[in-house]
């Protein structure tokens, strides 16, 4: 695992990994990052991340396949990203995680 301002730098590597049309949770990144257990971390990594990092940020959501931020009526700009990538929310705002989740190959994730 990296340490410091590496473990960010890990963080977003993974996140870019992501493919179109898919999510990971921010407990499987963190678990990819070799941060199990701190799901948190992943959070305060995107929250520090530059607007123009170039990152698919909206490709990481909560355990129960929901958008974290924005309690505001309407749809975000994180819901709005990942409908044009082909994702579909459920009628309780929840992405279905055992049809859009992510399956990745752990190996490719670390290096």
């Amino acid at each position: 695992m990296p340490s410091g301002t590496n473990i960010y730098k890990h963080i977003y590597t993974i996140i870019r990994r992501i493919p179109k049309g898919k999510v990971a949770t921010y407990g499987q990144v963190a678990e990819l990052a070799g941060l199990g257990g701190h799901a948190r971390q992943v959070g305060y990594a995107l929250h520090a991340m530059p607007d123009d990092a170039g990152i698919p940020w909206h490709r990481v959501v909560n355990a129960k396949g929901e958008i974290s931020t924005g309690a505001g009526s309407g749809k975000s700009e994180q819901q709005l990203l990942l409908e044009a990538e082909g994702v579909v929310f459920n009628d309780h705002s929840r992405i279905p995680l055992r049809t859009y989740r992510w399956q990745h190959d752990s190996a490719s994730c670390l290096t």
